[in-house]
Order: structure tokens, then sequence, then C-alpha cells
């Protein structure tokens, strides 16, 4: 017996859920890529874009993943040889310096822990000891999805500037643009780069790039630039080179509903929206904590990520409560990555998202504990919906 049918429910932290406006934004003939419809299209979402960001800096829209997003970023702006950052706090600023790692940049990494953010203390006392200014970048994620932590962006740029070091901040805001508040001008991020298929609401295979003054002072003398990625060549006149060849069309109509889409609710209250549904999340997790399996990978609640909740199984393989979720209720939630495979699971609430679908997400996950005798406190449910009912109000 299963009670699966129906609407799948993807609960994963990216790919996100698409809206239908979007898809059906997509679903139109191909167009002529060097006149007309196309260039307002682009000149749009690059506009719009670069509000979300909260940026003067330029925007670039590559035909990519985030992985593309990531190498766009560090070639335009390093050469072969220097030496970059990684804040450890997860698995993807790590995965981001390996990519720089295996095209000749010389990476550190500042450890850390998979349970808590970055200190900002302990970046600064790094970067105070590098007199020569060897470290030419800073890579930190704002939200890790592996870990599910929320880094402190404006406080890791308060503690660069109070060791003087003149190192690019470089954010990866794949997991937290349009889920929660990104300031890059404000915080002085130099470099930020995100991603098409989480809260920007598109289908895979989107990178966006933003760069602010000094990260575009040191693009003139960058040497891992490559003509893909090159941002020289995306300024060029003709509209082709801002794609470096045939444009993405159909995912840009998508995105361009997309944004659409997120200018209608008001850019402020599509941030909000994640944060209330994922302490809907909390109220629950916090519940189901009583039976002693149950937990939560991040420590303190304030460094807890508005767009996915990581879920601690302490003791207790999460592979059968996956497979009962996906199965027996068409609940498909996320594994757990890295240092947290085999050891718990994730739940998303970002993107397209509504209180109905986190809902469901937690009672079926409520339902599994059940089910397989997993050991929890009884109502996570009841309690993730009184706190939306104190929050929501009439």
């Amino acid at each position: 017996m299963t009670v699966s049918n129906g609407r799948p429910f993807l609960a994963i932290p990216g790919p996100t859920n698409v809206p239908d406006a979007v898809l059906q934004a997509m679903q139109r003939p191909a167009i002529d890529i060097y006149s007309g419809e196309m260039i307002g299209v682009t000149d749009s979402c690059l506009e719009d874009l670069a509000a979300v960001f909260r940026t003067k800096g330029r925007i670039y829209i590559y035909a990519a993943n985030g992985h593309g997003g990531w190498e766009a970023a560090f070639t335009n702006v390093l050469s072969r040889g220097d030496q970059v950052l990684a804040l450890e706090s997860g698995r993807f600023a790590i995965g981001w310096g390996d990519m720089a790692n295996m095209m000749g940049v010389e990476v550190e990494v500042l450890p850390g822990t998979w349970r808590r953010a970055v200190d900002p203390a302990q970046l600064e006392e790094r970067l105070k000891r590098d007199k020569s200014h060897a470290i030419k970048a800073i890579l930190t994620v704002q939200i890790d999805t592996a870990s599910g932590v929320v880094n402190d962006i404006p406080a890791i740029r308060k503690a660069i500037d109070a060791a003087g070091h003149p190192a690019l901040l470089m954010v990866d805001g794949v997991a937290s643009l349009g889920c929660m508040p990104f300031e890059m001008d404000a915080w002085g991020i130099d470099v930020a780069m995100s991603g098409s298929q989480k809260g920007m609401m598109t289908p895979p295979g989107l990178a966006f790039v933003a760069a602010g003054p000094r990260a575009r002072k040191a693009h003139e003398t960058a040497g891992l630039r490559t003509l893909y990625w090159d941002w020289t060549f995306r300024d060029g006149t003709v509209h082709y080179q801002k794609y470096c060849g045939t444009p993405p069309e159909h995912l840009l109509f998508g995105l361009r509903k997309a944004l659409d889409i997120l200018k209608a609710e008001g850019l402020d209250n599509a941030v909000r929206r994640p944060r209330r549904l994922g302490q809907q999340g909390v109220a629950a997790v916090a519940q189901w904590a009583e039976g002693q399996v149950i937990g939560f990978n991040i420590e303190r609640p304030e460094q807890r990520a508005n767009s996915v909740t990581c879920v601690l199984t302490q003791g207790v393989d999460p592979k059968p409560l996956l497979t009962y979720c996906r199965e027996k209720c068409g609940v498909t939630l996320g594994v757990g990555l890295g240092a947290l495979d085999g050891k718990g699971f994730r739940i998303a609430h970002m993107g397209h998202v509504n209180a109905p679908m986190v809902l469901g997400t937690l009672g079926s996950v409520e339902m599994g504990l059940k089910a397989l005798g997993i050991p929890h406190g009884a109502g996570g449910v009841q309690a993730a919906v009184e706190y939306l009912g104190r929050e929501v109000g009439a």
C-alpha cells in the first residue's frame, strides 16, 4: 500500500521545483539570436540580475551549471601560481578550491567544521600572518547545502578589513540568491556567483557571475583567462559575444519569467518566505529530536540556512526513511553529502515552494519515522503548523 500517486514532491536542495509558468515560457520556437527580442531578453535579465545581487557591477550569464560559474569567476581574476584561501564550512567552498587547484592555483584551506559557520576571528588571524599579501582571493559560500550552514558574509568582510588585507572576497551564492538577503556592494563582495536551479526557479543550465570594480581591475592582468569565460570578450558590442556563441535561448526565456515572478512577489518578500518555511521545519525537527535520534547538523540556530535544513539520524541509517518517503509518499528528500553521507538527510525550502509543500514533506517524514520505528518525539508537524500560524497570522 502506498499513497504516492499524485504530483510528486521534490524536497532536494537543487534542482528545485520549477514554476509551471517558467516551463510554459520555455515552450516556444527559437528566435533570431542577433537582433530584436533576444537582445531585449538579455538586457532585461542582466538588469534584473544586478538588482537581485544588489550590485552596480557587471553581470555575466553563462550556459553552465554552478561549477561552471566557479570556473568563470576565478579564471577572470587569477593567474597560475596565485594563492587563494578557501574557508571550510561544508563541501562547496572546498570544491571551488579544488577546481582552482586543477588549473594551477595554490589553494590553502582555512580549517573549519561541517557543524558551524566560518569563524571570522580565525580568518582575521590567518590574514594578519600573511605579511606579503600572497593570498590573492578568499573563497567562501553564503549557504553550504551539504552542511546546511549560513555564513556571515558581512562579518567575513569585516575580518578581511580588520587584517588590512587586499585579497578579493569571492562568494558562492548558489543556494542563497533569491533565498535570503544578498548585498554584494554593501557587503564589499568583489566577485559573486550563482546558478539558475535553486532560488532563481529556472532549470539547471545557467550560471551567473557578478564582478565589482576590484575584480574588474584584477581581470586586466589575470593569466587564467580563456575565451569562453572571458569578461572582456563578453563585454563586446555584438550580442552573441555575451554568450561566446549561441545564447541558451529557452533557458533565458524561463529565467525572464522567473525574474518576473520574483519581482511580482517582491524580492524582500521572496527572501522572507524560505526563512518562514525553514523555521517550520526547525520546529518539527526540534520536536522529533526528543527521541534522541533525530537532530540538527548545525549546532547554533542562527547559523542554520534559510534554504535547507540538514537533519542528522544519529546512529540510524537514513536510507530506509528516504526510501519510504519516496516510494510510499511520493516525496524525495535530499541525501547526506560528503561527511554526512549515510548520517542524515536534507529538506529544502527554497525557490518555488509554499507552506503546504513543506508541511506535506514534514508529514511524510513523520509518517516514515513512525512506520519504521525510528525513535522520535511526537507532534513535529503540529509544532510546524503552530509556528507558521503564529508567524503568518490572519
